[in-house]
């Protein structure tokens, strides 16, 4: 069974970017249910679709499966609205590789580091632009993203 191991923090400043450039997701969810999500994601030009379970702390069933750029398109259509819209930082930092989302759209002034490990016990360093853990806060899922757009938050932390 595939496993995906994530943890979510997020970006106090933009460091990340140093002399980088993000590639451009849009994404969106044919089911949003946190017990099963199903994601379709253009990265650039490749599509992708996803097949996601029930998150257990930083610990949830994935499966991700590439599908032709025209398939994506069309099934970005059939998604909940907004779509997900965000550029995506590829950054290395002491050994391990952080994505680094910064949305626009719905969801513009949300930037997230997110890390993805072997096993939940993992040691790593957290970057110098990374702040506080959001892992296990519901809020920050790009699922209730399209549902609860960041741009509509009363209370910002």
């Amino acid at each position: 069974m595939a496993k995906e191991i994530e943890r979510k923090f997020l970006v106090i400043n933009n460091d990340y970017k140093k002399s980088i450039d993000g590639i451009l997701y849009k994404q969106g969810y044919l089911s949003a249910d946190p017990k099963r999500t199903v994601r379709v994601r253009l990265a650039g030009n490749q599509g992708y679709l996803a097949i996601k379970g029930i998150s257990n702390g930083a610990v949830r069933t994935e499966y991700e499966y590439p599908i032709p750029h025209e398939d994506a398109e069309e099934l970005l259509l059939l998604c909940e609205m907004p779509l997900i819209e965000k550029y995506r930082y590829f950054v290395t930092y002491k050994g391990h590789t952080w994505e680094v989302d910064e949305f626009f759209g719905e969801n513009k002034g949300l930037v997230i580091a997110e890390i993805e490990l072997e096993s939940e016990s993992q040691t790593f360093e957290l970057p110098p632009w990374a702040g506080a853990e959001v892992t296990s806060d519901p809020r920050y899922y790009n699922s209730n993203l399209v549902r609860f757009p960041f741009s509509q938050w009363k209370d910002l932390d």
